[in-house]
């Protein structure tokens, strides 16, 4: 491989990282709010949708949250399922 390739390589890895990181920390900090508490497995679902769709809102994680909430009609369809079955037992719980 060139110096060229395993330079785009190494920061293709590093940018994922870095969203994987960002959305969990996102996760994080909204599970202690709130205003949205997300699964383990909403992080591990919508990690592909957060770089896809929020990167350039990475490292600001509540402008990564409105991002997705914002594109909620292009996740996938396993994030969008996780996302809502826990946005609505988050309000279920706050009405409580």
């Amino acid at each position: 491989m060139t110096t060229i390739v395993k330079s785009r390589v190494l920061e293709r890895a590093v940018r994922s990282a870095g969203v994987t990181l960002a959305f969990a920390a996102a996760v994080s900090v909204l599970s202690s709010t709130a205003s949205f508490a997300f699964s383990a497995e909403a992080q591990q679902m919508c990690s592909g949708d957060a770089f896809r769709l929020c990167s350039a809102e990475i490292p600001n994680i509540p402008r990564i949250t409105a991002c997705m909430v914002k594109n909620r009609s292009q996740l996938s369809s396993g994030c969008r399922v996780v996302l809502d079955r826990d946005l609505a037992a988050q309000r279920r719980a706050a009405a409580e």
